[in-house]
């Protein structure tokens, strides 16, 4: 397809972006060319945007952002038999080498050679992107775009939930931000006997409240290991989910777990963490998960079938803002402030 398109690209290596004019991908014979129908902006978008010590290290610009999507297929490579043009799509982020160790073993998320997209190439904060044949997902069309495009968010979060059991578990879920969030209704659905939210915006207060926590506790204003503590009958939360990635919340966290409990971390903190490895994990019999990306394709199946299933209404409280694409700004301001829940983008 030739042509230009509108995108937003990450131009230099300072704060901010810039929505631009720039070709339509040219795509090779293994490759699938997508119109973007809507994108999700997500935290790791946030990081590029603001231009943290991370994407510091990690991205070289220009490089056009995003990576949560979903579209319509408009061309296909000459060797690519698993959708056709008008399939309508989403992608597995991670670009896998499917040779190493990690690959060959059935750990695809933790591939030695992972490429991502948006991040170490051209992401879906534009009007096309191009994704190989191998990454894309082919979704069910009677589920709502903005549902679809949060896909991948999602199978993060239901990557952390059910990294254990949680049926009949009091839970902790550390940290309300959009993926934390999305951790309270799958966890509702599925029977955990206690949802803990721990988080201390009051804007994602009060949507964890209403998207079905049990109790939502302030961290900065109230005693979190007490108050778990003391509705648990003093045994602490058996599972406890860190979306937070804040020091201070993990450390209180292997306070409030029970013996025998479970954690799950996906939050990425910015420094290590110090803990009591001896009275916090080891005379504790806990299991900590670190938690990377959605197994592949194994969480994206759990997500399709969750959504058939009736998550899809449970969710939709937790999409608040939507924009068209040249309004980003917006979206961003809203993220980097807390006070929205997934913000979703229009090309």
């Amino acid at each position: 397809m030739e042509g230009y398109m509108t995108a937003v690209v990450k131009q230099h290596p300072k704060e901010g972006a810039d929505i631009i004019k720039k070709e339509i991908p040219k795509i090779g014979p293994d490759e699938v060319l997508i119109k973007v129908k809507a994108t999700s902006i997500c935290g790791t978008d946030v990081h590029i945007y603001v231009w943290n010590e991370w994407a510091k290290s990690r991205i070289k610009p220009p490089k056009i952002m995003g990576h949560e999507f979903v579209g319509e297929v408009v061309e296909i490579g000459e060797n690519v038999t698993s959708v056709k043009v008008g399939d309508l799509v989403s992608a597995e982020t991670h670009i896998v080498c499917g040779k190493c160790k990690a690959c060959r073993t059935g750990n695809a998320h933790i591939c030695e050679n992972t490429l991502i997209l948006g991040v170490d190439t051209d992401g879906a904060f534009a009007e096309y992107i191009k994704v190989p044949e191998s990454n894309v997902w082919l979704n069910d069309k009677d589920i709502p775009l903005e549902l679809l495009s949060i896909q991948e968010p999602l199978g993060n979060a239901v990557h952390t939930v059910f990294s254990g059991e949680v049926v009949g578990k009091t839970v902790a879920v550390v940290g309300c931000g959009p993926i934390g969030m999305m951790a309270i209704p799958l966890l509702k659905t599925t029977g955990a006997s206690a949802i803990f939210a721990i988080e201390p915006v009051e804007y994602r207060m009060e949507l964890a409240h209403k998207l079905g926590a049990t109790r939502v506790i302030n961290p900065l204003e109230e005693d979190v290991v007490n108050i778990i503590k003391s509705e648990t009958e003093g045994y602490g939360a058996d599972v406890v989910l860190d979306f937070s990635g804040s020091p201070t919340a993990i450390r209180q966290g292997l306070k409030y777990i029970a013996k025998g409990g479970r954690m799950s971390i996906l939050g990425l903190p910015d420094n290590e963490v110090p803990i009591d490895i001896t009275n916090d994990v080891v005379f504790k019999g806990i299991t900590i998960n670190g938690i990377t990306g959605r197994r592949m394709y194994d969480t994206w199946y759990k997500v399709k079938g969750l959504l058939r299933s009736g998550l899809k209404e449970a969710l939709k409280p937790i999409i608040t803002h939507t924009f068209p694409l040249s309004e980003y700004e917006k979206g961003m301001e809203l993220m980097i402030k807390g006070q929205c829940g997934k913000v979703v983008l229009y090309p």
